[in-house]
């Protein structure tokens, strides 16, 4: 559609432009882009010279500027146009640079949703030891991806580098040391040193994902009754599985928590 000699109406302008008809009114009742035109009725109507200036209104606005800037530019004849435009497009180069990191974050989220371990096999390799299976963070989505821990896990995952993750894999191998070596000295479920290890468990397995004690003591069973996790345990001594078991459910009955109707919450 062509301007007529008449003008164009707000609504014409309004479809042409892109702009909402309530930002057309607003820009009329700050002198930013007032209808040269009226219609007898009073009807706002602009001209091809409106439609001009409306134009530069929208590319400035779309690059960020302000509407207080984009009246300086079109309506001061000494306005330093090619700085202000310059200054924007460093701005805009900026958040250019930002939506790519956010991008980025986003990918590695979503893949750590996906797949659990940003890492490569030889990198799972290397920190997690010979006995790491590659197929467990495959599995453990099947088995948990539609819970919020493994939410939690997939977000902390997303943001870790390979070194943090040996960080992540030495605390839990020094645990686990902690744990063979007290049992090996009696320390019995229930003790001061026994529960110093449970509340020890929590924090370095919040590097997972934060454990409640309930949750704890699910993992507690776990650990004894599925035959991979008791086969890890009792190979660091045998009948581990079973102690550390009892261990967590004394430290959970010092908490007000029976071990026998603990669920996942």
């Amino acid at each position: 559609m062509k301007p007529s000699a008449s003008g164009l109406t707000v609504g014409e302008v309004s479809t042409r432009l892109g702009v909402t008809v309530r930002a057309l009114h607003h820009w009329d009742e700050i002198g930013l882009a007032r209808p040269s035109l009226r219609t007898p009725a009073g009807y706002r109507l602009y001209t091809a010279s409106d439609l001009e200036r409306l134009h530069r209104i929208v590319v400035y606005r779309e690059i960020g500027l302000g509407l207080d800037k984009i009246q300086a530019i079109l309506d001061d004849s000494t306005a330093d146009v090619p700085s202000a435009l310059r200054a924007q497009r460093a701005q805009v180069a900026e958040r250019i640079d930002r939506l790519q990191q956010l991008s980025a974050g986003l990918d590695r989220m979503i893949d750590a949703h996906e797949r659990g371990l940003l890492l490569t096999v030889e990198q799972q390799a290397a920190i997690f030891g010979p006995q790491w299976n590659p197929d467990w963070p495959t599995q453990a989505r099947q088995r948990y991806g539609d819970t919020t821990q493994w939410q939690q896990y997939a977000e902390l995952s997303a943001s870790r580098d390979p070194e943090e993750w040996q960080a992540v894999a030495d605390a839990m191998t020094n645990f686990e040391r902690a744990l063979g070596e007290a049992m090996d000295a009696g320390i019995t479920p229930g003790s001061p040193e026994a529960n110093q290890l449970v509340e020890r468990h929590r924090e370095v397995f919040a590097s997972y994902f934060p454990l409640t004690r309930q949750m704890q003591v699910c993992l507690g069973r776990m650990f004894e009754a599925e035959p991979a996790f008791a086969a890890h345990y009792d190979g660091i001594r045998p009948g581990l599985a079973t102690w550390f078991r009892k261990t967590i459910d004394a430290s959970a009955r010092a908490h007000n928590i029976n071990p026998d109707t603990a669920t996942w919450q």
